[in-house]
């Protein structure tokens, strides 16, 4: 989830966020990234409903991928 970022490393970030904002407002941080966090999955969801609904595809087409793979051997 975090990458190569090790227990130390974060516990830096997190000490460094604490003298930055100070500890009364993380939990108001925290708040705002949440909600800002749902917002985005809420319009990424409705994205992929409008696209299931005009019929598209997550994946590539197929021909478009053999179409690729003919022309890297040519």
């Amino acid at each position: 989830m975090f990458g190569n970022l090790g227990m130390w490393e974060m516990l830096i970030i997190l000490f460094i966020v604490m003298l930055l904002f100070g500890a009364r407002r993380l939990p108001e941080i925290g708040g705002s990234l949440g909600k800002g966090i749902r917002e985005f999955k809420g319009s990424l969801k409705e994205v992929e409903g409008e696209l299931k609904e005009l019929g598209g595809s997550d994946a590539p087409d197929d021909s478009v991928q053999q179409e690729e793979n003919q022309k890297e051997e040519a």
